[in-house]
């Protein structure tokens, strides 16, 4: 990660050093994913694309944009031609209170009131629903902040004819939009602009003289704010925290201190910090991150720790603890390991900078912001917007438990000799179905986030997918796996495409939660016999190399698939269905 582009980033900085941050991040040798990326505005948006661009560039993503002209979002939205020819992978909507075109006049009833608010929804939904019908891409809608004056007073906030009321209730009405269309989200600005401050984030000269809004000096929050939902839809959230424990989940040191001694509950000021930072990180496991320890500590005097009393969290409520005297950097690269996660997916939270610094110089992808006062950790981890969740299905609920269940299979596993008994032990039990509108979310969110068991690596949107099972051309199944332990949910997606008498493998991923189970085999029986009813006689596999999807590089060779073409690009595969014996004997299947 660039330096000045780390959170919190001074916003200043990066707007006087923007064209040099730019030209060092295209120079550094990356491979990035190339992703087109329409911005409409209502305002100027030429600094937002500058700087949206150097964010998304840091975090793997090569923008190329198309950038309505001034005010021109609505009628490129529904119609524009240059829109058309560049074909957007996601649209954002730059919008605010400067563009609402109309609010209720004084004398106006409440019926006439209630018309106008809706015609101005109205406006919105038509440019929504046009961009969804053109393009079927993701859609980035800002909410509206509050206005910059109110006409009623504190009545404003309150009254049908009020500004403030209106925006207000815009914004509740894009919330049940939101709730109720698939790949829409929400930029919100209403917090964002009342985190900056109102009098920051409107400008009346900036706007009158170029147009800006928000106020330039805002720009770089709300660029940050954006890319991170946008990388959410990609993909690209983190998806686990690993926290010191002294003076990071508690105050002192529980080896020198005791356990008596830290300082942690609500019988002193100190103590409730730590407690409301605990129950903070106990919401957010909650909604699916995972959380783990990394600390040089006595393992018994960590866990002490962690059975306080007055602590929220217990050791059950950690995917992994790693509480050591090894450097933190190697303690690091074996949490990754055992999470099956990459480094890059991983937030380090520790209070000592020397600390910080190695992890972050051994892992510079690796988010680690300062941890610097505990009454902030919790605001800057939420700020930060590391674990920002495009979508919320309940797999990422279930998470944290799942992980804890695989800690259960891995103890398991040391008390077999053989490994296939420990397999028939676990008790599996598959379902294998076709895309089911239940599991788009997950599904769409496993394509953008599984690297290493990835044969393509085909990121797609949910209306990809649903397109996709939608689609006569295609068979698609997802797999679900549970076992003795627990459900480990949905883990494996198979998305294959005719063409005559053959079926070409699009899409093939799996978690490497379930790595080892036999799953792929289950999968690939359930293709072929899927394939086979429909008249085909082969599948055609694809493999396209990545820095991180090594692991499956000869993944069709031993499903039996002959070498039918090599090149830089990667390798084709071909399987014969004639003759197909189903290869997985150990897990119970439920299909179709």
């Amino acid at each position: 990660m660039h330096e000045l582009l780390r959170y919190p980033f001074d916003g200043a900085e990066i707007l006087r050093r923007r064209r040099r941050i730019r030209r060092e991040l295209r120079e550094d040798g990356c491979v990035r994913t190339p992703r087109r990326i329409a911005i409409l505005g209502g305002s100027t948006t030429h600094d937002l694309k500058e700087i949206l661009e150097l964010f998304l560039l840091d975090e793997g993503i090569d923008p190329e944009f198309y950038e309505s002209d001034f005010g021109a979002w609505w009628e490129d939205a529904v119609f524009g031609a240059a829109l058309e020819e560049f074909c957007p992978e996601l649209a954002v909507i730059h919008t605010g209170v400067r563009n609402i075109s109309a609010y209720p006049a004084p004398a106006a009833d409440a019926t006439e009131a209630e018309a106008v608010i809706s015609a101005e929804f109205a406006r919105f939904t038509a440019a929504w629903e046009a961009l969804a019908r053109r393009f079927d891409c993701p859609i980035v809608q800002n909410n509206f902040e509050k206005p910059p004056l109110r006409i009623y007073g504190n009545r404003d906030a309150w009254d049908l004819h009020g500004r403030t009321y209106m925006t207000a209730e815009l914004n509740r009405r894009m919330g049940e939009y939101a709730r109720a269309h698939r790949g829409f989200y929400i930029n919100d600005i209403d917090t964002l602009s009342a985190d900056i401050g109102l009098g920051r984030w409107h400008d009346g000269k900036a706007w009158h003289l170029y147009k800006y809004s928000p106020a330039p000096e805002a720009v770089p929050e709300l660029a940050y704010n954006l890319s991170r939902i946008i990388l959410s839809v990609w993909g690209k959230a983190k998806k686990a925290l690993a926290l010191d424990l002294d003076n990071t989940l508690w105050g002192g040191v529980v080896g020198d201190d005791g356990v008596e001694g830290i300082e942690i509950g609500h019988e002193t000021p100190g103590g409730q910090v730590y407690s409301e930072f605990q129950a903070w990180l106990s919401e957010m496991r909650s909604r699916g991150v995972l959380l783990s320890v990394i600390s040089k500590n006595d393992e018994e005097n960590a866990l002490a720790g962690l059975n306080h009393p007055e602590g929220t969290l217990r050791p059950v409520d950690f995917a992994a603890v790693f509480a050591n005297w090894a450097p933190k950097d190697r303690n690091f690269a074996a949490l990754a390991k055992e999470l099956n996660i990459l480094p890059e997916s991983i937030v380090f939270c520790d209070d000592n900078p020397a600390e910080r610094k190695i992890v972050s110089d051994s892992f510079p992808e690796a988010a680690v912001p300062p941890f610097d006062a505990p009454e902030k950790y919790a605001r800057i981890l939420d700020r930060g917007g590391y674990f920002e969740p495009a979508t919320l299905s309940a797999d990422d609920l279930a998470r944290a438990d799942m992980y804890r269940q695989n800690a259960e299979r891995a103890k398991l596993e040391t008390s077999f000799a053989d490994y296939r008994e420990y397999l028939k032990s676990l008790r599996m039990h598959a379902e294998i179905k076709g895309f089911s509108p239940l599991y788009i979310a997950r599904i769409a969110q496993l394509t953008n986030k599984s690297n290493q068991f990835n044969l393509t690596t085909l990121r797609c949107a949910e209306t990809d997918i649903a397109r996709m099972a939608e689609s006569g051309d295609f068979i698609t199944l997802y797999g679900k796996l549970s076992d003795r332990f627990g459900d480990n949910g949905v883990v494996a997606v198979t998305a294959a495409e005719r063409e005559g008498s053959t079926f070409h493998i699009r899409l093939w991923l799996m978690s490497c939660r379930v790595l080892k189970r036999d799953m792929e085999y289950a999968m690939l029986d359930a293709l072929a016999a899927k394939a086979a009813a429909a008249g085909a006689e082969t599948l055609r596999g694809y493999y396209l190399p990545t820095a991180k999807n090594g692991m499956v590089r000869d993944l069709y060779e031993k499903f039996g698939f002959s070498l039918r073409e090599e090149t830089e690009a990667g390798t084709v595969w071909e399987l014969s269905l004639s003759d197909y014996v189903p290869k997985c004997d150990i897990i119970e299947v439920e299909r179709d």
